[in-house]
């Protein structure tokens, strides 16, 4: 939309999910929804088994499209990922794999996503499809909102939903060179906050960071040392 509200571009597709990212060329990244194979699937594992469970779960596919529409390229999440290692949380529902829930770009053009389903961020190499870099096992747990700053490092929304103990959020800053955790905010106590789900954060030109929680809809800045601004 322009300044005067006048739709300017549009692309829809009915799988359209989340988020979309507009590249230095023009171009627009999106996130859908694709099902994935059948066998595939059933060796995909965790998750809370429902009698209504597909028998061919929703994969996330990430499609650059040109200003007119046309498709570019894509990438699909589950022709890279590993049953082994992506498994869904067990508190979580079998009908789509990963629940992709924000799509970024790295100074190089690489995919960075946020993969909900099974509390991981990662880094995706856009030209050959295989993941550069894997973070969150262990750490993160329903996380949103994964941002490229411009030291190379990754901001992340720990949303902290079904974390072992106290239920808390976060703001970690991640330096995905050495899975080191370069900065990071908590509520003083811990649990005055926390979203359970959506919510953001986004770090300013002053280096403050300004947060979304989402759930209770506020919206707060912090500074380095932590301080409520």
């Amino acid at each position: 939309l322009d300044w005067d509200g006048n739709t300017v571009w549009y692309y829809r597709d009915s799988a359209l999910h989340h988020d979309f990212l507009r590249l230095p060329n023009g171009n627009t990244l999106v996130l859908l929804w694709e099902r994935i194979p059948a066998d595939l699937t059933a060796m995909v594992r965790g998750g809370s088994v429902a009698d209504d469970d597909p028998q061919r779960m929703f994969g996330d596919l990430v499609r650059e499209v040109a200003p007119d529409g046309s498709t570019v390229y894509e990438w699909r999440s589950w022709e890279h990922l590993s049953v082994d290692d992506d498994v869904i949380c067990p508190l979580e529902g079998r009908k789509e794999w990963t629940h992709a829930n924000s799509l970024a770009a790295t100074r190089d053009g690489d995919l960075l996503l946020s993969f909900r389903q099974s509390s991981v961020v990662a880094i995706a190499d856009k030209a050959t499809g295989e993941f550069q870099w894997k973070w969150g096992r262990g750490e993160l747990s329903h996380q949103h909102d994964a941002t490229y700053l411009e030291n190379g490092h990754v901001m992340i929304f720990d949303n902290g939903s079904h974390r072992r103990g106290p239920s808390y959020s976060r703001v970690v800053e991640v330096d995905p060179t050495s899975d080191e955790i370069a900065w990071e905010y908590k509520g003083d106590p811990q649990v005055s906050f926390y979203s359970h789900n959506i919510s953001s954060a986004e770090r300013l030109p002053n280096g403050n960071t300004l947060m979304c929680e989402g759930q209770s809809g506020r919206i707060f800045e912090v500074t380095r040392s932590g301080d409520i601004v």
